[in-house]
C-alpha cells in the first residue's frame, strides 16, 4: 500500500513497531481474551513501553510529542494485523485529548504519564441505558460538596470499562440547563473505590475480545479539581468538539477494515477451487472484487484527505461526520460482499473475515449512530 501523504518516515517508524507489537504480542492471545472478555491488562503496560499510547500527547506530559497521524498509523496496524481487543484508539485518541485539552495543568501532569506508560488505562462514560447519542439528556449526576463532587448514576456499553483506572464521566451538574448543565469530571477509580462498581462485562456479537461493561456509580468522590474546563457546564461543548476527532478514528478503523477485508478475500479466492479452477477466475468473483477495491480505494482517498485537515485543524464538523457515517456504511457494504465470497467457510468464527463482519456494525452505532451523522450534515446544508 502507498504512503499515505500525512505520513513520513517518522509516522512509518511508529507504523512498524505498532504492526511486530500487534502481530507478535497481541493476536496469537485473541482465543485467551475471547475467553475473559478482554486483554490482559499488562499489555497496556508493554504497549507504554514501546511508546504506542499518547503518541500525540506532549512529551512534557509524558507522551510521544507526535500528531494524529501517528495514533492513526497505531490504529491502522491494529486493524489490519486482526486485533479486536486493546482499546488503544479510545485510551490515546479520545480520551487523553480530553484531558489535555482541558484538564488542569496538575490534572495533566498527575495522569497522563501514567496514561502514556500503560499504568493507567483510560475509559469514557457518555452513554447510559436510556440514552445513547442523545448526550444533553443523560441523567448520571455530579453534586458539590465542598471540594468534591458526588456523582451518582450509571453507564453502559464502555469501551476500557473493565480494565480502566481512570475515567471521564459525562455529568449533569445543573439538570435545570439541558445541554447547558452537561459538565465532564476525570474520576481515578480501583476495585476498591467507594461508591464505583464495575457491571457485568457485556456480551457482543463482535469485538467479543474487546472489554466492554456497565459502570455504576453510587456516591461516588472525587476532587472538584478533576472538572475539565474553567468552569461546569462545558462538557457538552467539550465533546462537540472532540468527537470530529473521535469520528475520524471511527474513519480510520473502518477504512484499514475494509482493507483487510479485500486482500483477505482476493487471497482466499485465488487459493479457493470451484468447478476445477480458482474462485477467482470466475468472471463475478472478479467483478465483486474490482467493485470492492474501487470502494476501498475511494473511501481512503476521501479519509487521508480527512486526516490531512485535521493535522491542518481544518477538518469541520459536518466533514467529521460524513467521514464516520460513509466510510463506516462503505465497510459493512465491502465486507458482506466479501465474506460471501469465502461460502461457508465465511461463516466460520476461526476465518477472520467472520471477525471483521461482526466487527464491523458497531461502527455504524457509536459516536454518534450514522443517523445523528446525517442530522448533522443536513444542519450545515
Amino acid at each position: 500500500m502507498a504512503r499515505a501523504a500525512w505520513s513520513d518516515d517518522e509516522v512509518e517508524a511508529v507504523r512498524d513497531l505498532a504492526k511486530t507489537f500487534f502481530e507478535k504480542e497481541v493476536v496469537p492471545h485473541e482465543e485467551k481474551f475471547v475467553a475473559q472478555g478482554h486483554p490482559d491488562r499488562a499489555l497496556y503496560n508493554r504497549a507504554g513501553e514501546l511508546g504506542l499510547l499518547c503518541a500525540a500527547i506532549p512529551a512534557e506530559y509524558g507522551g510521544g510529542g507526535g500528531t494524529f497521524a501517528h495514533e492513526a498509523a497505531i490504529i491502522e496496524e491494529q486493524a489490519f494485523a486482526g486485533d479486536g481487543s486493546m482499546g488503544i484508539p479510545v485510551h490515546s485518541s479520545i480520551i487523553a485529548p480530553y484531558l489535555n485539552e482541558f484538564g488542569s495543568e496538575e490534572l495533566k501532569r498527575r495522569v497522563l504519564p501514567k496514561a502514556a506508560s500503560g499504568e493507567m488505562v483510560l475509559s469514557i462514560g457518555m452513554t447510559e441505558p436510556g440514552t445513547g447519542s442523545d448526550l444533553q439528556n443523560i441523567t448520571t449526576r455530579a453534586v458539590r460538596e465542598g471540594d468534591e463532587y458526588v456523582i451518582t448514576g450509571s453507564k453502559i456499553f464502555i469501551t476500557n470499562g473493565w480494565l480502566c483506572d481512570g475515567i471521564i464521566i459525562a455529568v449533569k451538574t445543573d439538570p435545570t440547563k439541558g445541554a447547558a448543565g452537561v459538565s465532564l469530571i476525570f474520576a481515578e477509580v480501583g476495585a476498591d473505590t467507594p461508591g464505583f462498581t464495575r457491571g457485568r462485562i457485556l456480551n457482543k456479537i463482535g469485538g467479543k475480545a474487546q472489554d466492554t461493561a456497565e459502570l455504576f456509580f453510587d456516591g461516588l468522590r472525587v476532587p472538584a479539581s478533576n472538572l475539565l474546563g474553567e468552569a461546569e457546564g462545558q462538557g457538552f461543548y467539550q465533546m462537540m468538539q472532540l468527537l470530529a476527532q473521535e469520528r475520524l478514528v471511527t474513519g480510520v478503523i473502518a477504512v484499514a477494515m475494509m482493507e483487510k477485508a479485500v486482500g483477505l478475500t482476493v487471497d482466499y479466492t485465488k487459493q479457493r477451487q470451484a468447478f476445477g479452477k480458482p474462485l477467482y477466475a470466475m468472471q463475478n468473483t472478479k467483478f465483486e472484487l474490482a467493485e470492492c477495491a474501487t470502494i476501498a480505494k475511494v473511501s481512503r482517498t476521501f479519509l487521508d484527505d480527512c486526516v490531512v485537515k485535521h493535522l491542518r485543524g481544518e477538518l469541520d464538523i459536518p466533514t467529521a461526520a460524513m467521514s464516520k457515517y460513509w466510510l463506516t456504511d462503505q465497510l459493512g457494504i465491502v465486507v458482506d460482499r466479501c465474506l460471501q465470497l469465502f461460502g461457508g467457510y465465511g461463516y466460520m468464527t476461526e476465518y477472520p473475515i467472520s471477525q471483521l463482519y461482526t466487527g464491523a456494525r458497531v461502527l455504524r452505532i457509536l459516536a454518534g449512530s450514522n443517523e445523528v451523522m446525517k442530522d448533522l450534515i443536513a444542519r450545515s446544508l
